[in-house]
C-alpha cells in the first residue's frame, strides 16, 4: 500500500480516531496500522513529513497521521522538528515555542472593528493579500479600569475556562503598560481539583499545581504627551526569556501544551540595573528600533522590506537591548518582531527566536490601543 493511499483511506474516515491497540473490543478485528512494524511506520511517516513540505494547506497530512492513533502520534511528535530548526507551524505547540533562528514567520493579524477581535493567520503565500491558515483570536474586553485581551485557539470560543484559552494581556488604567498572562496551566489545575472532589480524603493535590495564569511579559510605553520625543517608544521584559538565548548557542526551555517548564525569572518590571545586580541571567529586554528622519518625505521611516505600506504610529520593529551600563543601552541589528499596517484593518506581524507566536500576537495586541499620553 502506498503512502498517497494511506493518506486518502485515512482521511475517507467519519471522524477522528483515537485509537489504543490495548482497548480493543474482544472478538473485534484489531486495527491493521497499529501493528505496522515500527522501523517500515517510522520510514512512511517521515517520506509523509518530508513529502508535504513546509507550507499550509499541505502540512494537514501530517497532522492527520499524527491523529490516527496513540504510536503514530509520538512517533510524529518525535520526527516533526520545532519552528526554531524546521521554520513549520505544525501543531498547537509550536505556537508558544520559538519561532525560527535564520528567518522570520511572516504572519498577517485582520481587526474586526464591530466585534472587537483579531485574528492571527500564517501567510501562504509572499503576498500581502492571502487567505493565510489561521492560527489564533482574540477578543478585547473594555473594564473601568482596565482594558483585557482574551487570547484563544478558537475564534468563536473566548471563555477562559476551556480548553482552548491560552493566555491574556491586561492594561494600567493608562494604557501606557501592559502585562502578558499565560493562561495553559488553568486546564491542569481543574483537572487537578475534579480528581480531588471525586476520590477519597487520603488523596491530595500537589502543591506544585499552579492556581491560575502567571506574568510572562511586560510591556511599557514611554509617556510622551507633547509629542516632543518622537514617535512611541516601548520596551518589552520577557519575564521568562533569559538574556542567555541571544548568546550563539542560548536556547530557549521546552514548553508543552498545557504545562510551560520555564519559570518567571521575576515578578514586576524592575529596572535593568536591579536585574543584573540580583539576578545572574536577567531577563531579555526587547526595545522598538528608532525610526529616522526623512526629510524629503517629512516622516519617520523604518525599513520593513516590503512587509508594511501604510504609514502609522503602531509600526514598530523590536530588537533586543544589552544590559545597561551607565545610561548607554547596545542593541543588536536582528529584528526579533516587526509590526505594520498595510490596510484599513489588516496588520502584518513577522517574529523569529527567541519568541513564540504567542507572545508576538500579545506584544502587537498591546500596540492597537489608542493612548494620548504616549502619541
Amino acid at each position: 500500500m502506498t503512502i498517497r493511499s494511506l493518506i486518502q483511506e485515512m482521511r475517507s474516515r467519519p471522524h477522528r480516531i483515537v485509537h489504543d491497540a490495548a482497548s480493543t473490543a474482544p472478538g473485534s478485528d484489531p486495527f491493521r496500522w497499529s501493528e505496522l512494524p515500527e522501523e517500515l511506520l517510522r520510514e512512511i511517516l517521515i517520506r509523509v513529513e518530508s513529502a508535504d513540505g513546509g507550507d499550509w494547506p499541505s502540512r494537514r497530512s501530517v497532522v492527520a497521521c499524527a491523529g490516527v492513533c496513540r504510536c503514530w502520534r509520538l512517533l510524529m511528535k518525535e520526527i516533526v522538528s520545532v519552528p526554531e530548526i524546521s521554520s513549520r507551524l505544525t501543531f498547537p505547540i509550536s505556537l508558544k515555542q520559538a519561532g525560527p533562528r535564520d528567518s522570520l514567520v511572516q504572519c498577517f493579524i485582520k481587526r474586526n472593528r464591530n466585534t472587537q477581535s483579531y485574528h492571527l493567520y500564517i501567510g501562504l503565500t509572499n503576498s500581502l493579500t492571502d487567505n493565510g491558515k489561521f492560527l489564533l483570536a482574540a477578543s478585547k474586553l473594555k473594564r473601568a479600569t482596565c482594558t483585557d485581551y482574551i487570547i484563544s485557539l478558537r475564534s468563536d470560543d473566548m471563555s477562559r475556562r476551556s480548553n482552548a484559552y491560552l493566555g491574556r494581556v491586561r492594561s494600567n488604567f493608562l494604557g501606557t503598560k501592559f502585562t502578558v498572562f499565560d493562561g495553559n496551566l488553568m486546564p491542569q489545575t481543574r483537572a487537578a481539583k475534579m480528581l480531588k472532589s471525586r476520590s477519597s480524603n487520603l488523596m491530595k493535590v500537589s502543591p506544585r499545581v499552579p492556581q491560575g495564569s502567571y506574568p510572562v511579559a511586560h510591556i511599557s510605553y514611554e509617556l510622551n504627551v507633547l509629542g516632543s520625543r518622537g514617535p512611541r517608544r516601548m520596551r518589552c521584559v520577557m519575564d521568562t526569556v533569559p538574556m542567555s538565548v541571544m548568546e550563539p548557542r542560548g536556547r530557549v526551555a521546552s514548553t508543552s501544551f498545557f504545562r510551560s517548564h520555564s519559570k518567571p525569572l521575576r515578578s514586576n518590571s524592575a529596572s535593568c540595573s536591579e536585574s543584573s545586580n540580583n539576578l545572574r541571567d536577567p531577563p531579555l529586554v526587547l526595545s522598538n528600533k528608532t525610526p529616522r528622519w526623512h526629510e524629503q518625505l517629512r516622516c519617520w521611516c523604518l525599513n520593513f522590506h516590503g512587509r508594511v505600506t501604510v504609514a502609522s504610529v503602531k509600526n514598530f520593529q523590536l530588537v533586543a537591548v544589552g544590559e545597561c551600563e551607565g545610561e548607554t543601552e547596545q542593541r543588536t541589528e536582528r529584528i526579533i518582531l516587526q509590526f505594520g499596517k498595510v490596510g484599513k484593518d489588516m496588520f502584518t506581524m513577522d517574529y523569529g527566536y527567541p519568541i513564540s507566536a504567542f507572545q508576538a500576537f500579545a506584544i502587537c495586541l498591546s500596540s492597537f490601543e489608542t493612548r494620548i499620553a504616549c502619541e
